[in-house]
């Protein structure tokens, strides 16, 4: 490949963003030029999602715009899809190369190379051997960063194909992970989102564990403050969340997956809980942290979700003190056991329960907002639009408060004096900069 311009375009989480980012610097490093998606570059690579089908039509439109900008440029695919539907994509028109989950961090070793861009070339490795674990950070954002400390999953839950696009549970150690932060600490950026499949998993296999990974990050200089992304409830022990209690760094805002208020239908799903383990996190969570924000995943239509025992999962999220949902429609996936079960639920009546629950997420999050009027919070102010800053609270509430020159990207103590109708915080500076080390 004579050319060296690249874009990258990402589809998915957090994880992808960080692999992402992690990618690109690699690649500049090896002289590739990284432009804006709608230069027109000479190398595309678009790193994909596949926990829905909408996620797979997503990728075969972004090939698409990619060729509008350079119809001759030479586009790679990575990610999920890639892993798990290669001969799929091949058949996209303009795809030159599919790279799997262990390939695609070996990005510039086939850019090197002499590639036939007259066919589509699949590297994928059986997702049994990929073993090895890829340690990365996302930059370019220079408040916040994405940081991976753990890939790939052990728990099969009937319903996803992670496992099956990212392989076994694996990590770093801390010695290895703590220098990976030290590295971002050297960075502008002041707050950290601990990203990963199941990072609660951290160390799976060894005598290492999370809550030992967050206690040496809890101490290393550079970085403000840190996120604990997405967690499972059962990995979510007493101590982490009496650790963030106690903690100056780690913030008080708790993604927790539920997926379902039935415990027949969490059983179906394989989920390693029950609603009795889930509500006494939330009840510890709060008792130490009553301003704490929690999230929380729901899936609807999954099959064999009765009007009752979608009923159930309304009442149950009714019953917790939670703050906002992210609610998914169930999709059936190939290799998953869910869509062999009887009791399908119609699309139709998936996409009126999705809606339900919408609101009711809506809801949560505006009494969440509303019981925090008056609180005074630190906000991480990342950016600037029109008159205001706008940043985020430790707890997780979007801020806005007039302009002033020199703040961004800083974090300053400000009272939240009133909530707007689109649910977001307005408030005002209050004393000086927080200095946080």
């Amino acid at each position: 490949m004579n050319t060296k311009t690249v874009s990258f375009y990402t589809l998915g989480c957090k994880l992808n963003f960080s692999e992402t980012s992690t990618i690109s610097r690699d690649l500049e490093s090896e002289g590739f030029a990284k432009v804006d998606f709608e230069i027109g570059a000479d190398i595309y690579i678009i790193n994909t999602c596949s926990v829905t089908d909408q996620a797979d039509k997503k990728c075969r439109n972004i090939v698409r715009k990619a060729l509008r900008y350079n119809p001759s440029a030479f586009i790679i695919v990575i990610g999920c899809y890639a892993q798990l539907k290669p001969k799929e994509i091949s058949k996209i028109q303009g795809v030159n190369l599919v790279l799997g989950a262990q390939e695609k961090f070996n990005i510039s070793k086939y850019l090197k190379s002499n590639l036939d861009i007259n066919e589509t070339i699949l590297m994928n490795e059986p997702i049994k051997n990929v073993k090895t674990f890829y340690p990365g950070y996302s930059l370019g954002d220079r408040t916040r960063s994405f940081f991976k400390i753990q890939d790939g999953c052990n728990y099969f839950c009937s319903f996803c194909t992670i496992p099956l696009a990212r392989g076994k549970s694996r990590s770093g150690n801390i010695k290895e992970t703590v220098l990976k932060a030290k590295e971002i600490g050297r960075s502008e950026v002041k707050e950290v989102v601990l990203t990963g499949v199941n990072i609660g998993d951290f160390g799976n296999g060894t005598n290492e564990n999370f809550q030992q990974l967050i206690k040496q990050l809890d101490i290393l200089n550079g970085i403000s403050r840190y996120r604990i992304s997405s967690i499972e409830p059962d990995l979510l022990k007493d101590e982490i969340i009496e650790f963030v209690y106690q903690s100056n760094k780690f913030t008080p805002h708790f993604h927790i997956p539920l997926q379902s208020g039935s415990d027949t239908l969490l059983k179906e799903m394989r989920r390693r809980y029950d609603t009795t383990l889930y509500a006494k996190r939330i009840q510890l969570i709060k008792e130490l942290m009553p301003q704490a924000c929690i999230g929380v995943d729901v899936i609807v239509g999954f099959p064999g979700e009765t009007e009752e025992e979608f009923n159930k999962t309304v009442d149950f999220l009714k019953s917790l003190p939670i703050s906002y949902l992210h609610v998914f429609t169930y999709s059936e996936r190939a290799n998953t056991t869910a869509p062999r079960k009887e009791q399908i639920i119609p699309m139709e009546i998936r996409r009126k329960r999705s809606k339900q629950l919408r609101i009711l997420s809506l809801k949560l999050k505006l009494k969440f907002y509303s019981d925090n009027v008056g609180y005074i919070g630190n906000v991480l102010f990342e950016t600037h639009e029109g008159n205001f800053l706008i940043g985020f609270t430790e707890n997780y509430i979007k801020v806005k408060v007039p302009y002033k020159p020199g703040i961004l990207n800083t974090i300053q103590k400000v009272k939240i004096e009133k909530i707007s109708s689109d649910i977001e915080a307005y408030g005002n500076l209050i004393n000086q900069k927080i200095n946080i080390t």
